[in-house]
C-alpha cells in the first residue's frame, strides 16, 4: 500500500473514531418516556412476587370493584441516574412518545441519584397521605390531622433522634400546626440553637432535643434535618403497596382507588379510566411533568378515557393523543362527578 493510501486509510479510521466519540459522548439531556402503568384497583408485584391488592383498607367495609382506575408514570434515562449519548437523544428526538430536555430544566448541577431518589419517596409518601386523608373526608369517614416526620437526612441531629412516623406535637412549645409552620418555626432560631421536641412516638410521648447545625448551601439557616409532612389518625387505615416509584402525580388516582373501594357505587362502571395529578389533603388536583409521556403509556395500556389537571390541559390537547377522551379535573369531588357525567352521557363535560 501507498504511502498516500496509507495516510488516506488512517484519516477516514481517525474520522471515524471522532465521529463514534462525538456520538456515544455524554450530552446535558434527560429522556422522558412513559413508563409503568399500574391499576390502582388491582394487585401489585414485587419482584414477581404478588403481595396484594395495591390498596389495602381497614376499619371500614369495602366493596367489589370493576373496571380500571390506571396510574401512570414517566420513566427518565440520564440526569441523575447516568449519562445520555448523542447517538440515544437523537433517536429520541425522532420518537414521538419521547421528550428530549435538558437536564437543568428539572435538576441543579451536582443532584445525585440517592438525593433524587429520596425526595421523589418524600413527595411519594406526602402524596399518599394527602390522597388518603382526601378520599376518606370525600366518603365522610372522621380524619384528624397532625405533623409527623418524613424523611429524614443522615448524618443530622435528627438521624440520631428522630423516626420516620414520628407525630410532632410542638417545637419549642409552639404547636405544630402544619408542615410549612413547622419549618419556619425550626428556621425562625439560629445555627446552634437547643431545639426541644414534644412527640407522639407508638402513641407514647416523648420529649427530644436536638442541636441544630448549619443547612448546606445556606449556613446561616438552622438544620435539624428532617422533612416534615402532614400526616392522619383515623379509624379508616390505608395501606398502599407499590414500590419503585416516586414523586407526587399519582396522588389523584389513590384518591380515586380509595373512594371506589369505600363506597358501593361503581365508581368506573367497568371502563377503563387512567389519569393523572397531584392531590393536596383537601382534594385539590394539580398540575404535573410529562403529561405526554403519561397519556402514551394509557393508551398503550388501553386506557379510553384519561383525567387531566387543569394546568395541563393546553399541553395534553396539544399532545394529540388518539383513542383517548381528555377528562379536565381540578378537584377529587370533580373528578368523580365528571366521571359519572361521562358514564351517564351527559353533556357538559369539560373537556381539554
Amino acid at each position: 500500500m501507498s504511502r498516500r493510501a496509507t495516510a488516506q486509510l488512517v484519516g477516514v479510521l481517525l474520522l471515524l473514531g471522532c465521529l463514534a466519540v462525538a456520538v456515544l459522548a455524554p450530552v446535558p439531556y434527560l429522556l422522558l418516556s412513559p413508563g409503568p402503568v399500574v391499576n390502582t384497583l388491582g394487585s401489585t408485584d414485587t419482584n414477581g412476587a404478588n403481595i396484594g391488592a395495591v390498596l389495602q383498607i381497614h376499619g371500614a367495609p369495602t366493596y367489589p370493584t370493576t373496571g380500571r382506575l390506571d396510574l401512570v408514570t414517566v420513566s427518565e434515562t440520564g440526569g441523575p441516574y447516568g449519562n445520555v449519548s448523542l447517538l440515544a437523544a437523537i433517536r429520541g428526538w425522532f420518537d414521538s412518545s419521547v421528550a428530549v430536555v435538558p437536564t437543568s430544566l428539572y435538576y441543579p448541577s451536582g443532584s445525585t441519584s440517592q438525593q433524587v431518589t429520596q425526595q421523589n419517596t418524600v413527595e411519594m409518601d406526602t402524596s399518599q397521605q394527602n390522597a388518603t386523608v382526601a378520599a376518606l373526608r370525600q366518603v365522610g369517614e372522621p380524619v384528624t390531622p397532625h405533623v409527623q416526620v418524613g424523611a429524614i437526612t443522615s448524618g443530622t441531629p435528627a438521624a440520631a433522634h428522630l423516626r420516620l412516623g414520628d407525630i410532632v406535637l410542638s417545637i419549642n412549645g409552639v404547636p405544630a400546626t402544619s408542615p410549612a409552620q413547622t419549618r419556619d418555626q425550626v428556621g425562625t432560631g439560629h445555627v446552634g440553637q437547643l431545639v426541644t421536641m414534644a412527640l407522639l412516638r407508638s402513641g407514647h410521648p416523648l420529649t427530644v432535643q436536638l442541636r441544630t447545625v448549619p443547612t448546606p448551601g445556606d449556613p446561616t439557616r438552622p438544620l435539624i434535618g428532617f422533612v416534615p409532612i402532614e400526616g392522619y389518625t383515623s379509624p379508616v387505615t390505608v395501606d398502599i403497596k407499590l414500590s419503585d416509584i416516586g414523586g407526587p402525580s399519582a396522588g389523584l388516582m389513590f384518591a380515586l382507588g380509595i373512594v371506589d373501594k369505600l363506597t358501593p357505587r361503581q365508581l368506573t362502571g367497568g371502563e377503563h379510566i387512567a389519569g393523572t395529578g397531584t392531590i393536596t389533603a383537601d382534594g385539590a388536583v394539580g398540575e404535573i411533568g410529562g403529561i405526554a409521556q403519561k397519556m402514551a403509556g394509557a393508551r398503550n395500556a388501553g386506557a379510553t378515557l384519561f383525567l387531566v389537571p387543569s394546568g395541563n390541559c393546553a399541553d395534553a390537547a396539544a399532545a394529540d393523543p388518539a383513542g383517548l377522551r381528555l377528562i379536565r379535573v381540578s378537584s377529587l369531588s370533580g373528578a368523580i362527578s365528571e366521571i359519572g357525567d361521562v358514564l351517564a352521557g351527559r353533556p357538559g363535560v369539560p373537556t381539554c
